[in-house]
């Protein structure tokens, strides 16, 4: 359950560490490393909603789109960033993840949120499959409302739409 602002109760929240590495040249997280915090965050969140003994990246889950605010410049601590993430649709073979990226432990400032797209994948086909019954049901249980993005209100999007 996430007490984060903005970040519905359903998110699942993982402690991600920012590796030193991670910073630019002005001493802040640098932006392409928020995808690489999205990413662990979802591969944690696929065991945690679909179970230990499978492995949806390994069946096949492409990423089709990403969308990323960058709200606050983070800086490095020594303490795992928290990174929220919950179902935010789902579609006949795909489905949207909404995040967001807070400080450590004590730290709920929201540095950036995100969006992410997937599909579900035929790895020996070579072409999407439908969601099966029992992936919507475990990310029915983690849906939340669909974070809305600076980009969505130039687009024309009311502030507050979920698709």
């Amino acid at each position: 359950m996430s007490t984060l602002p903005d970040v519905p109760e359903v998110a699942t929240t993982f402690p991600i560490t920012v590796r030193w590495s991670d910073l630019d040249a002005y001493a802040h997280v640098n932006n392409v490393q928020y995808l690489r915090l999205f990413e662990e965050a979802r591969v944690y969140a696929f065991k945690a909603w679909f179970g230990q003994g499978r492995d949806l990246i390994d069946e096949g889950m492409l990423v089709v789109s990403q969308a990323i605010d960058y709200l606050l410049p983070m800086e490095f601590a020594y303490a795992p960033a928290r990174v929220a993430v919950w179902c935010a649709g789902v579609g006949g073979a795909s489905f949207e993840l909404g995040y967001a990226v807070a400080g450590p432990e004590g730290d709920d400032t929201v540095y950036a949120r995100g969006r992410v797209s997937l599909v579900a994948y035929d790895l020996r086909q070579q072409r999407p499959r439908r969601l099966g019954a029992d992936e919507r049901e475990a990310l029915a249980a983690v849906t939340g409302p669909r974070p809305v993005l600076r980009g969505d209100r130039a687009a024309g999007e009311p502030r507050g739409t979920s698709a």
